[in-house]
């Protein structure tokens, strides 16, 4: 009989708030958001509690998000800083297991299926980790724990904050038929839009139906959601991410018309996906590179060649045959460069936000 599992997915708080509220306390009694300045652009990263009170949510335009909440602070985050935080946590995950894969500088997959910690028992491992967050570093962490790794992330999202759910064996199948189908990683609001016409609500609708018809209208979701209708899920926490790709991009503040501007704004992005790249020891493992541009009208267009190199002259000229050949005289909202890499050997994965750069 194979092994059960023990997964223990692990979310902070409204983490790069919730850390500026450390920092500072008088910002937890206010509407406090991490984000890019609304005359720029910027989008919200997260928000506090309060602020979430008033339907500011991550992903949401500045602008719109202080339309909501007039009195809305926000501050333009210290990625570096949150970094360190973030360095701290893992140290306390590794008092239990060495097998975590982060997912982002706020969340990660714990396996604690051999741990002998509290005699292996995962529900009082992930109290004590949340406990320990919140007695050294003065932050809270919602949990996850579960058998799949799918459903640990689902539901380290059931009591937030500052809570976990346990779903024992016992306990899977009978959670994962009443699971709306939203609420599975993956599934977006049209994906979920079109399940729902087709008359799938639940997991249970998903078990009920056949793999080819999924399969047809949904391609490898499709199966991924049939996989997790019927509770299969293989996968193992990878404790070396590998990285396939290394890119850069940047959304302007103004749309930009004249092709001497987009050389500067691509010299200084080029500069910074060098420096990326050479952090990375990575200058070995290109296999191709890419040059993406989003337009005024929010379309975009993606140009790649195979090169082993970083080759500024190609990626200028990839620029230049975008420019002269597909911008039909629109302005350019947004530049990107990037390469693919080669999976010879793990990189160590980092987050990267152009908000904070």
């Amino acid at each position: 009989m194979a092994q059960i599992k023990k997964f223990i997915h692990i979310d902070m708080d409204c983490f790069y708030a919730a850390v500026e509220m450390r920092e500072n306390p008088h910002y937890k009694t206010l509407p406090l958001a991490i984000g890019g300045p609304p005359d720029k652009r910027g989008v919200i990263s997260t928000a506090n509690y309060i602020a979430r009170q008033f339907g500011v949510k991550s992903a949401m335009a500045t602008g719109q998000a202080i339309k909501l909440c007039p009195n809305l602070i926000i501050l333009p985050g210290r990625i570096n800083f949150y970094k360190q935080v973030s360095e701290q946590i893992h140290e306390i995950f590794r008092r239990y297991t060495n097998l975590i894969e982060p997912l982002s500088l706020d969340e990660a997959y714990l396996d604690v299926t051999n741990s002998r910690v509290f005699d292996g028992s995962a529900t009082l491992i992930a109290q004590d980790i949340r406990k320990a967050i919140y007695d050294e570093l003065n932050l809270t962490a919602s949990a996850g724990v579960a058998s799949l790794m799918f459903l640990a992330k689902i539901a380290s999202d059931i009591n937030k904050p500052n809570g976990q759910f346990v779903i024992t064996p016992n306990e899977v199948n009978s959670f994962i038929e009443g699971l709306e189908l939203r609420k599975i990683p993956g599934i977006g609001k049209v994906t979920a839009e079109k399940l729902k016409i087709l008359g799938f609500k639940t997991c249970l609708d998903i078990k009920k139906s056949n793999l080819p018809f999924l399969v047809q209208k949904f391609g490898k979701l499709g199966i991924s959601m049939w996989n997790k209708a019927h509770g299969i899920d293989d996968r193992e926490v990878v404790s070396d991410r590998v990285r396939k790709s290394i890119s850069v991009e940047k959304t302007l503040n103004e749309d930009i018309y004249d092709w001497k501007e987009f050389t500067h704004h691509f010299d200084i992005l080029y500069r910074e996906l060098e420096q990326r790249i050479n952090r990375n020891d990575a200058i070995q493992l290109i296999r191709k590179i890419n040059v993406k541009i989003k337009f005024e009208d929010f379309k975009q267009t993606t140009l790649e060649m195979v090169s082993s190199e970083l080759n500024y002259l190609a990626y200028m000229d990839l620029s230049k045959r975008v420019w002269d050949g597909r911008r039909n005289m629109r302005g350019v909202r947004t530049i990107g460069l990037g390469t693919i890499l080669s999976a010879k050997e793990p990189i160590e994965k980092q987050q990267l936000s152009l908000m904070f750069d």
